[in-house]
């Protein structure tokens, strides 16, 4: 599938998207934005963090935003470090 049908796909089902491919979903992300289409959040990380880290990270970013915080979100897991 595209980028921009499995977005629609999450966004259908209400989930918020997880990916690595940084470059194409920020454009998606601005264009869903000027076209004024609503997506149900995008989180990017990189391939860096162990599952682990990443894991740790995904649960702060879920414990200071909600489901419904995060539409039409682009959010970048680096701002969420372990402590």
């Amino acid at each position: 599938m595209s980028d921009e049908e499995q977005l629609a796909i999450s966004t259908e089902q209400q989930r918020v998207f997880y990916t690595f491919n940084v470059s194409d979903f920020c454009q998606l992300h601005s264009l869903y934005i000027i076209e004024k289409r609503i997506h149900s959040g995008i989180v990017i990380s990189t391939q860096d963090y162990s599952i682990g880290e990443q894991m740790r990270r995904v649960l702060k970013l879920m414990t200071t935003k909600s489901a419904e915080n995060m539409e039409n979100q682009l959010v970048f897991l680096s701002a969420y470090p372990e402590e």
